[in-house]
């Protein structure tokens, strides 16, 4: 299992909300490079990243920061937030980000995805996003009236690799992650699944890789200190 430090950027700034909520957004680095140059000391190979205004506006608002990270880190980057048409995809693969993600569009948009998917393969990813078990879009404001296993089998027909799920009533409460839906998701589905929101802990990890899930996003309970990243990286190593 690999672990994954986040990077949410808002207005240039590295931040983290609560519950997406974007009323609690607060600054929790000098900056989103500092912090990706953190992350690769601590041994991260993998580095997610969300423009939170991208994802609320359906364009790229933070493109220029998010390539300051690819070109200054050795980190394999994957970026969401605002992906909505081939040109922002072409544009951010063109230009070193490894795998962009795919969140609102899986709702509204399939033939986007579709499309995707079979010009880039694996590294389209998909992100689901739900509040009490239906998909939420658009920078988590519209909540969709699918619910999350239907919606990643649909993906998965399309020849999705890799899905990133998040519980939103989790995400930044280091209330711990949604073990029961995961669980659920990783027996619903053949894909690649990572897991986001509520970490906050090394117990955590360690029962996420009892899930046998691909990988696990992490980001307040970095920024606080109550994730050790290293000593993260360190136990999913062994698993």
């Amino acid at each position: 299992m690999v672990v994954i430090p986040a990077i949410d950027i808002k207005d240039g700034e590295c931040v983290r909300l609560f519950k997406g909520d974007y009323s609690t957004v607060h600054k929790v680095a000098q900056s989103p490079l500092e912090a990706a140059k953190m992350f690769e000391a601590a041994g991260a190979t993998y580095l997610h990243i969300v423009d939170l205004d991208g994802a609320k506006d359906g364009k790229r608002v933070n493109s220029d920061v998010i390539l300051s990270i690819v070109r200054q880190t050795s980190l394999i980057v994957e970026v969401g937030g605002g992906i909505r048409d081939m040109n922002a995809v072409e544009f951010y693969l063109d230009n070193g980000v490894q795998r962009v993600i795919l969140g609102s569009a899986a709702v509204k948009d399939r033939e986007f995805v579709k499309t995707a998917v079979s010009k880039y393969g694996n590294r389209i990813v998909v992100g689901i996003d739900a509040k009490e078990g239906m998909v939420c879009a658009e920078g988590w404001t519209d909540k969709s009236q699918i619910e999350y296993i239907e919606l990643a089998k649909k993906m998965e027909e399309m020849g999705v690799s890799t899905i990133i799920f998040t519980d939103i009533d989790r995400d930044g409460t280091l209330a711990g992650p949604n073990l029961n839906q995961l669980d659920e998701l990783s027996h619903a589905v053949s894909c690649n699944i990572i897991a986001s929101g509520g970490v906050s802990s090394l117990k955590d990890i360690i029962n996420l890789a009892e899930l046998n899930v691909f990988g696990v996003i992490s980001g307040k309970a970095i920024y606080t200190g109550e994730l050790d990243l290293k000593q993260a990286i360190d136990i999913c190593s062994k698993v």
